[in-house]
């Protein structure tokens, strides 16, 4: 739909949008594109690809119009792409976050293979500093035991306590279904909002 680097080149307001957060190698594209079942956004083996905010029409299965915006936002915690990306978030990315009206709900995806990274607690310290509402996402769930995903997930969640945990896998599409309907309630929430308002 667009790729935008700066505030100016965001399409206009109109459904509400979910957006896409997470250090570079998280998974991001995996994620959106195991939510949709289709090569929507593109997987690389390098990280930091993802240089511009880049939106998606969503459409639900028989309707014709799309129903939600995906934002597929810049990774960051990736050494020297990080930087130059981490100098360009005022520039639109923080922008995104703080005001954009239709910015229904934030999904924040961190690895649930490594301990809990500062570069991710920053983002959820932002998130909850603008009220925006989000959920932590936690990828590659599948490459852990049960009892190691048990230990993992409850590390996120004393790490961030304000937000609900979702163990994700794309290999095997574990998670999809709750991330689903909180993005359905999200938006739902979104548009009854926008009637009363």
């Amino acid at each position: 739909m667009a790729a935008a680097t700066d505030a100016a080149h965001f399409p206009a307001p109109t459904l509400p949008e979910v957006a896409f957060l997470g250090r570079s190698n998280v998974g991001k594209s995996s994620v959106i594109n195991t939510l949709v079942d289709s090569k929507l956004a593109r997987t690389s083996s390098t990280p930091g690809r993802t240089r511009s905010i880049n939106f998606f029409e969503v459409r639900w299965p028989g309707k014709p119009r799309p129903e939600v915006i995906f934002a597929d936002l810049p990774g960051y915690g990736y050494a020297k792409i990080s930087r130059e990306i981490s100098q360009e978030w005022p520039r639109f990315i923080e922008p995104y976050l703080n005001n954009r009206s239709t910015l229904a709900l934030c999904l924040a995806l961190v690895d649930v293979n490594v301990p809990p990274q500062e570069s991710d607690r920053q983002l959820l310290d932002f998130l909850n500093a603008s009220n925006r509402d989000f959920v932590v996402i936690a990828t590659k769930s599948d490459r852990l035991s049960n009892n190691q995903l048990g230990n993992a997930l409850k590390g996120l969640a004393e790490a961030y306590p304000t937000a609900p945990v979702i163990p994700f896998s794309a290999k095997t599409s574990a998670g999809r279904d709750a991330v689903w309907n909180k993005i359905r309630k999200s938006a739902a929430e979104f548009r009854t909002a926008a009637i009363q308002s």
